[in-house]
């Protein structure tokens, strides 16, 4: 079946990413461009200049380019719509389109949205109009998650004991992902309960919203498996260095770690069975990074779409990892544990910032 596809939210500048944007629009472009069944036919952006520096990368006609994505739905009515904007307006988009009424999946960039409220919206009114609707945790699909999970599957470490894992940035930003590889390898249990601690003393804004400076996190699933996550944007080690790894499995009988710090002539995945003295490397095609993972994601997104099957990268599977993401910061914000499901609508972080409970000093100007 042939797809037609829509952009809302080109970016600029795609050679020269940043805090601001990392137009992320032509990467999911060029991933729709590899599939032989879709067509991009359109975009849209506040900015013309920006839509149509992208129209012209892809050869969408000039008729094909719009300011207002309202506009765009009506008169094109793609069929998949990608949508690479500000997280502050995820849902309001997202929302929009999926009570288009001519829209049938709608791929959108992480984090979900800067609201909990807002991310758990999106999740209902998928539901409600039988839209597909997915988040672009690409990571899940490099060669070393892919593998540990592999052997996670085939016991070489025992029983899942608990799970780890380092981010810089921030926990919404980067913790978006490593909080879905956690539940990604503990097969999307469920969480019981949080409890975190966050520092925010130098203004840490991604996409337009904060991010903590550094934080702890613990967590338990249904399952008994336990979760710990550690997030430093100060860049001088700071709890990151608790962990020392992207994600690190611990089990019964061993070990796994994926993406261990430290010499640069490391494995991208390792592991230490019991008994083992030393670490063996696990052979990888690929690392944990690269644009042909958003690639791999977006024909999850389109083979889903085609088959009627639930996509990985689903609305709920990304919910339950940006649960995570505001119940820290909820725990944080009440000083202690935090029993799931989460009953929040705002973000506890930014409102910390608001009320003058957290009171970052202005990031230096680059």
């Amino acid at each position: 079946m042939a797809y037609t596809i829509a952009v809302i939210g080109t970016g600029s500048e795609p050679e020269n990413p940043g805090s601001d944007g990392y137009a992320m629009a032509y990467r999911h472009a060029e991933a729709y461009e590899s599939i032989e069944d879709c067509e991009l036919v359109a975009c849209a952006d506040l900015v013309r200049a920006n839509a149509e520096a992208f129209a012209d990368e892809f050869s969408v006609g000039q008729d094909r380019i719009f300011e207002d994505y309202s506009a765009m739905l009506e008169t094109v009515e793609p069929d998949i719509v990608s949508v690479c904007v500000p997280p502050a307006v995820h849902d309001s988009i997202v929302i929009d389109c999926v009570r288009s009424g001519v829209v049938d999946a709608v791929h959108c960039e992480k984090p979900m949205d800067d609201t909990y409220g807002g991310a758990r919206q999106m999740v209902e009114e998928a539901d409600r109009y039988d839209v597909q609707v997915t988040f672009n945790h690409q990571r899940r699909f490099s060669d070393p998650v892919r593998r540990a999970k592999e052997l996670l599957d085939e016991g070489e470490i025992g029983d899942l004991e608990r799970i780890e894992f380092s981010a810089p940035i921030g926990i919404f930003d980067y913790g978006s992902h490593s909080f879905d590889l956690c539940n990604y390898f503990n097969d999307e249990a469920a969480t019981e309960w949080v409890m975190a601690q966050v520092d925010y003393r130098e203004e840490n804004v991604q996409f337009g919203a904060h991010n903590e400076n550094q934080a702890l996190v613990c967590w338990e699933y249904e399952n008994g498996v336990h979760g710990f996550g550690t997030s430093d944007a100060t860049g001088d080690g700071g709890p990151a260095g608790a962990v020392g790894c992207h994600n690190r499995l611990i089990g019964t009988d061993g070990t796994i770690e994926v993406g261990p710090a430290g010499d640069d002539d490391l494995p991208s995945l390792r592991i230490r069975r019991a008994g083992d003295e030393d670490w063996t490397a696990v052979d990888t095609e690929g690392g944990l990074h690269g644009w042909e993972l958003v690639e791999r994601a977006i024909d999850d997104v389109v083979d889903a779409l085609e088959t009627g099957d639930e996509s990985e990268l689903g609305a709920g599977n990304a919910l339950n990892a940006t649960e995570l993401i505001f119940a820290a910061w909820e725990s944080s914000r009440r000083r202690g544990r935090v029993d799931l499901p989460l009953e929040i609508e705002d973000n506890p972080l930014e409102a910390m910032v608001e009320s003058g409970q957290l009171q970052p000093e202005p990031a230096e100007e680059e």
